[in-house]
């Protein structure tokens, strides 16, 4: 028998699972459970072994106590029976983990209960009438969530909507596109930051994408950069990831870079040949999605980076777009 890896089968897949859960009969254990477990395993995941048919015959007491030995977790049911399924329902809760019973906030804790954020949204053609995109509706949302008030405007109301405040926002976050007018708009005591950048923490990791930002100072012509969306969107003319940051990167590094971009789940198995990722705020993705991205970077030895930090830096307002995360500043800081 040839055993054929689930993982390699279904990769995006497997990169997306929070816990797996691996369904054996009682009275069979081969090498290709004992092999699955071991990728599964390999990969950091939680594994369940639910051990089906036990009305039918009862596992081996060592494997099991091999099992448990490390760190799986084994349960014991009847499908046929309906037994095992309470079992497993609370195994899944005990291990999942806390990110995906208890989302993390967007900005809830940066913008305390009865305090307010103003959103900046410019009205584009990747923003058509009659809709606002998806991390502007789940930050407006998190902000209810959290017993906060938010103000939206666009960005050429900025500055009029703050002077009609009684007392200055908690925070304000613009669409990354529009860095430079609002933080111009913005008085300098007021915190500023992106939405990309929210989403950068909210399901990734900051502190990696501010290294990876500070590798663009690595680039240099003719080198390749990868742009990922996590979404399947259909650009539209002026697109952010096909037009705008690859401007804005050509500018800072003075000369032609070589662009590939990808949607969804095409994402390349080897990413060697590339000197930088440019990933979107990835909105559409699980925390998990995004971190097995950051580690196939790290794998590859190549630095990661999202489309709000790649275009603060670009554009010269880094360190007033991070002011809101003192760790992430502590990166930028360290770097010198």
């Amino acid at each position: 028998m040839i055993y054929v890896s689930m993982i390699e089968i279904f990769p995006e897949a497997v990169k997306q699972l929070s816990v797996a859960v691996l369904v054996a009969e009682a009275g069979s254990w081969n090498q290709d459970e004992q092999a699955l477990l071991d990728e599964l395993s390999g990969m950091g995941l939680p594994v369940i072994v639910a051990f089906n048919k036990c009305d039918l015959a009862e596992p081996d007491a060592a494997l099991v106590a091999k099992l448990e030995a490390a760190g799986v977790r084994v349960i014991r049911s009847a499908a046929a029976a309906g037994e095992g399924a309470e079992e497993l329902r609370g195994a899944l809760i005990d291990m999942a983990p806390e990110e995906f019973l208890f989302p993390p906030t967007i900005l809830g804790d940066l913008v305390p209960a009865g305090e307010m954020a103003v959103l900046v949204v410019p009205i584009d053609m990747e923003a058509p009438k009659g809709r606002l995109i998806l991390p502007q509706v789940q930050t407006i949302r998190d902000l209810l969530d959290n017993e906060a008030y938010c103000m939206v405007v666009t960005d050429d109301h900025l500055g009029e909507a703050l002077d009609r405040l009684k007392r200055p926002p908690a925070l304000v976050v613009t669409d990354s596109q529009a860095f430079l007018k609002v933080a111009a708009d913005t008085p300098p005591e007021i915190p500023m930051t992106s939405f990309s950048i929210l989403f950068a923490r909210n399901k990734g990791d900051l502190a990696t994408f501010v290294a990876g930002a500070l590798a663009i100072d690595d680039l240099r012509p003719g080198d390749r950069v990868l742009v990922a969306e996590a979404c399947t969107h259909h650009p539209v003319g002026d697109d952010i990831g096909r037009e705008k940051i690859p401007c804005w990167l050509q500018q800072y590094v003075g000369g032609e870079l070589e662009f590939d971009t990808v949607q969804g789940h095409d994402y390349p198995d080897d990413l060697s040949g590339y000197k930088l990722v440019v990933h979107c705020g990835a909105c559409t993705f699980n925390p998990r999605s995004m971190l097995s991205r950051i580690h196939d970077c790290r794998r590859a030895g190549v630095p990661i980076t999202n489309y709000g930090v790649c275009i603060a830096y670009s554009l010269g307002v880094f360190e007033r777009a991070l002011q809101p995360f003192p760790t992430a500043l502590d990166v930028l800081r360290s770097r010198g």
